[in-house]
């Protein structure tokens, strides 16, 4: 029953993903792409003082990609740096190494079962890093290979 509610999430978040929309205050953006499974994604970043004021993407890309992204801007407006990239790492440690649910991950944890697919993990991070990369200020595209 609880992979019904994770796969029913991840769907939903798929089909009609929050966020997903160019944000015209953005002074951070990057573009990351995935070339084993062809995902494309830009992350847009209303940044000031330190805190994610807004974030939103747009791009092309599997269920499992889309749905992190949508997840990922619903879960780190109005967080600061350390705080997205604490859940960053946290979101990454869930899907890459053998451990308990980390805390703090709310509806994120619908992503715990990618782990026995290490193909999609790159799928469900590529946002992620991508949103690295704009708190970085870098411009560089990511590529998750």
């Amino acid at each position: 029953m609880l992979n019904d509610l994770y796969q029913e999430t991840i769907l939903d978040h798929s089909k009609r993903p929050r966020n997903c929309r160019p944000l015209e205050c953005a002074n951070r953006m990057a573009e990351g792409f995935n070339p084993l499974c062809g995902d494309r994604v830009k992350i847009f970043v209303d940044y000031e003082n330190d805190v994610v004021k807004d974030i939103s993407f747009q791009g092309s890309g599997c269920a499992i990609s889309t749905a992190s992204a949508s997840l990922m801007t619903e879960s780190l407006k109005g967080k600061t740096r350390a705080e997205a990239e604490t859940l960053l790492g946290r979101f990454h440690d869930m899907l890459t190494k053998e451990q308990t649910l980390p805390a703090g991950l709310g509806k994120l944890a619908v992503f715990s079962g990618v782990r026995e697919y290490p193909a999609r993990v790159k799928c469900a991070t590529l946002a992620w890093h991508t949103l690295k990369a704009a708190l970085a200020g870098s411009g560089e595209p990511i590529s998750t290979e």
